[in-house]
């Protein structure tokens, strides 16, 4: 099949907060074929990805072919390529996710199979997820038993902060449950390790995105310290090119790329094969949506996938129609062709 035609659009969200998403968070890419199949993707950058896909990947994408896995593989290449200029990194492979996952998607309707299938033999049934946010009686109701809380350093009373949400969590969830924190890159190397021994008492899975993705060095260094304490990142992290310098310098324990913003499948395999060659887990960022969901069953990946339920009652913006809910802590896709969603047309 031939494409025909590629658009990326902002969707009109209405339950963003205030932040760099407001005008940067997701987009939808749409990619039409001579055959009639259209295929739908999920990428990061925004506005601005909407002006890169629009405006310099549609040109190369018109009249390629896309037949097999390799055409997908080289079309990802190609657009690489003739992105270095400007691309490598953050927005230009942003855009490209979407693009990639459009293809897949593409790929898997023409061929009748559910993408996992064009990835390879699923391995697993269904998926334990954990439950990321700030309402952690909500998901302990809805049958969660593993479960990440945002944390931000500002001053020493957070590690006061730190001990009485890990003292909730555990409490609420039960000792064996999987407890994690998310330091969104707000911890320092003194803060890393003065948490390690302040909160060593209640089992903390990991701490994620402890310094920038810049500090890989540091990070390398505070693996020791924080034993038995995984230190996790990835998700501000690009290609294959990019995981290489995270396994030469040995800087994390377990991988955790966003397969919306790191290249998208064809990335992520390749990221995958690295992660492998040296026994380090993957939890891909966010990997409870569709996207990275037929990733994990069909691959290497950890049996753990993060959802994002928000809190109990606050609204949604519900831009994928018929994606898979997390029921009593267990996440599955479903077996129609491509991603097995639809675009809810309202929002875009």
């Amino acid at each position: 099949m031939k494409i025909t035609n590629i658009k990326a659009v902002y969707p009109k969200y209405k339950a963003i907060p205030s932040s760099w998403r407001t005008h940067l968070w997701q987009i939808v890419v749409k990619i039409e074929t001579d055959i009639g199949i259209v295929g739908y993707g999920y990428g990061g950058g925004g506005k601005a990805s909407v002006e890169v896909i629009n405006h310099h990947f549609s040109e190369i994408l018109v009249n390629q072919n896309v037949d097999t896995v390799d055409d997908i593989s080289k079309i990802w290449d190609q657009i690489y390529f003739e992105s270095i200029p400007y691309g490598r990194k953050g927005i230009a492979i942003m855009a490209m996710s979407g693009i990639d996952l459009a293809l897949w998607d593409l790929l898997g309707k023409a061929e009748k199979v559910p993408v996992y299938q064009l990835i390879g033999k699923r391995n697993k049934d269904k998926v334990r997820s954990y439950a990321t946010g700030t309402d952690p009686n909500w998901y302990a109701e809805m049958g969660f038993t593993a479960h990440k809380f945002p944390h931000r350093w500002y001053s020493d009373q957070d590690y006061d902060s730190a001990i009485l949400q890990s003292k909730i969590a555990r409490e609420i969830f039960g000792p064996e449950a999987l407890i994690m924190i998310d330091t969104y890159m707000t911890w320092n190397t003194e803060v890393t390790k003065s948490m390690s021994r302040h909160l060593k008492d209640f089992g903390i899975y990991w701490f994620e995105d402890v310094l920038t993705p810049d500090d890989l060095n540091e990070q390398s260094m505070l693996k020791e310290s924080a034993k038995p304490t995984l230190i996790s990142g990835g998700e501000h992290e690009f290609t294959h090119h990019g995981f290489k310098d995270i396994l030469n310098t040995n800087a994390l324990d377990l991988w955790q790329p966003d397969i919306t913003w790191c290249g998208g499948i064809t990335a992520m395999m390749k990221i995958l094969d690295l992660a492998n060659s040296a026994n380090i887990p993957v939890v891909p960022h966010r990997g409870g949506e569709i996207w990275g969901l037929h990733l994990i069953v069909s691959s290497s990946c950890d049996d753990l996938a993060e959802v994002l339920p928000g809190t109990r009652d606050a609204i949604k913006d519900n831009l994928w129609i018929g994606e898979p809910n997390a029921e009593n802590g267990f996440i599955s896709p479903n077996n129609k062709p491509g991603f097995g969603v639809e675009l809810n047309e309202e929002l875009c």
